[in-house]
């Protein structure tokens, strides 16, 4: 049986499946065609049910529940990754007041409508509705040439853009966990709810089995790894990994779905996402 398959180029992601589509461990009759795309354009196919199986963003997987189920394996959760609301430093003082009233009209840079950065922003101030999106690599010029008052940064932004002039206004990470005490969801893989069940449940076992032999064979999936990262450096390819697999992409546990819980009852509260009317995870 062939399943469509969409995945990010991001180090994080060939690390995880690098083992599952190059038959590294047995597949159990499942082969997998494989598409690459960025986060946001994975969130749209899933929007459209294109794909069997692919990562998403928290925040798409809140408007694809009905589609698409969540694994237990694969998803990307942590501590100290989360997205940055910078500004402008001379601009700092002005935006930050501005920031405590309840009709900011504040415009703000942002790297996704769908993007879990955009979901922890409209958890954290959801009167900040006027939103800019736009490629996240072009959001500190934005604000530099004050096109936008503020900007939600991610990936490697987060450890450059004091270089450059731009000051924390917030780190919404460190809001949310000290917030709830959870880690920050920040994407998942999901699978189509047309699947049978017992599909959906093969491919959950097999994602995981896919994880543990990249933790066990860490260079195995060098070469893919690294054709897919461009010009990363082998050592910051396997920072970026360190960052954002860990126990937490084995299986979510207890702790994990705790935090994907929590963020989605949170956020449907603030009526930042629709009610979801289905279980979110694959049948055990």
């Amino acid at each position: 049986m062939k399943l469509t398959l969409g995945f990010s180029p991001c180090p994080n992601d060939t690390f995880i499946f690098d083992a599952l589509i190059h038959g590294k461990i047995d597949t159990e009759g499942l082969e997998f065609e494989v598409t690459f795309d960025d986060v946001e354009t994975l969130n749209q196919k899933a929007m459209q049910g294109q794909l069997d199986i692919t990562k998403l963003s928290f925040h798409a997987f809140a408007y694809v529940a009905n589609s698409y189920a969540l694994l237990d394996a694969g998803s990307a959760l942590g501590f100290g990754v989360g997205p940055l609301l910078i500004c402008k430093k001379e601009n700092f003082d002005r935006i930050n007041a501005e920031l405590q009233t309840p009709n900011a009209q504040l415009k703000v840079g942002i790297p996704g409508k769908y993007t879990t950065a955009n979901f922890l922003l409209g958890v954290a101030y959801p009167q900040l509705t006027n939103k800019q999106e736009m490629v996240f690599s072009a959001i500190e010029d934005a604000l530099l040439n004050e096109e936008i008052d503020l900007g939600l940064i991610i990936h490697e932004n987060r450890f450059t853009y004091q270089e450059k002039g731009l000051h924390k206004v917030v780190d919404l990470g460190s809001y949310w966990e000290q917030l709830t005490g959870c880690a920050i969801p920040l994407g998942g893989i999901v699978v189509n709810r047309r699947l049978p069940v017992e599909i959906q449940q093969k491919i959950n076992r097999l994602v995981r089995q896919s994880v543990e032999f990249a933790f066990a064979h860490p260079k195995s999936g060098i070469e893919f790894i690294r054709r897919h990262a461009q010009e990363m450096e082998e050592a910051v390819m396997y920072k970026h990994i360190e960052l954002y697999v860990n126990d937490y992409s084995v299986d979510l546990g207890t702790a994990g779905r705790k935090a994907i819980d929590t963020l989605f009852s949170m956020a449907t509260e603030r009526e930042v996402i629709p009610p979801i009317g289905q279980p979110l995870y694959v049948n055990p």
